[in-house]
């Protein structure tokens, strides 16, 4: 096997599962090797988004949890 030298680049996976990266202007045309590092989820990833939207759906669709309106409150970047 040629020995190969790791460059670490930032890239992008979208929704047809392709792989978008910019690479250095240098580096030649042809095949590489990619590793690629996907972050972990924690606790607060999106598996537990999606549970407790569903969990929470019907609930929240339940017309009598309307309870607050665009009337309520402050903003948050209201004067005090």
């Amino acid at each position: 096997m040629t020995p190969m030298k790791a460059i670490e680049l930032v890239g992008a996976i979208d929704e047809q599962h392709r792989l978008r990266a910019q690479v250095p202007e240098e580096l030649p045309a042809g095949p590489v090797r990619l590793i690629v590092l996907v972050p972990e989820e924690d606790e607060a990833g999106s598996a537990w988004a999606r549970g407790v939207a569903g969990e929470w759906s019907e609930e929240l669709s339940d017309p009598k949890q309307d309870i607050y309106t665009l009337d309520d409150g402050q903003p948050v970047n209201a004067p005090r």
